[in-house]
């Protein structure tokens, strides 16, 4: 068993620093866009053209179904996505960007980058590249499997 340490040392600690941190910021940035940040990853998943039905695209944003639809159907009444048969499968719906949307998001991104140079502005270029990779495949890692927390927890329990 290790010895307890000062907090600052703590994973959780520090994530939960910076995610705070992040999230006040980044809701003034995505502020006007119905659904703040889930609106904007919507919006911004749209852009990129990601296949798929919205069912697949709240799956890969780990948005619940339901509340995709109405996070889509306020999208929409702003006139940012539009809703479009798949022609792979007429009962699936694709979401698409608007151009007023594409306007939106570009806006969006641009203070989004002004909140992520804010927040990692006590790193050089070369260390924000690092973080940004090793966050990526974490974050990627732990969502292929289901139950990774679980399996973190029970590694501890080991030690």
């Amino acid at each position: 068993m290790t010895s307890p340490s000062d907090v600052e040392s703590d994973l959780g600690w520090a994530l939960g620093t910076v995610m705070r941190s992040y999230l006040r910021v980044a809701d003034e940035a995505v502020a006007g866009v119905p659904g703040g940040a889930r609106g904007y990853q919507v919006l911004s998943s749209a852009a990129r053209g990601d296949r798929g039905s919205q069912l697949a695209m709240a799956q890969r944003l780990g948005v619940d179904r339901t509340v995709m639809t109405y996070l889509v159907d306020d999208l929409e009444k702003a006139g940012l996505v539009e809703r479009k048969p798949d022609p792979a499968d007429r009962r699936a719906r694709r979401v698409l960007l608007t151009d007023a949307g594409r306007a939106r998001l570009c806006d969006v991104e641009r203070r989004m980058r002004k909140v992520e140079e804010h927040l990692l502005g006590p790193l050089e270029p070369t260390e924000r590249h690092t973080l940004r990779t090793l966050l990526r495949r974490v974050a990627l890692a732990s969502g292929e499997h289901d139950g990774a927390a679980c399996e973190a927890a029970e590694a501890l329990d080991r030690c």
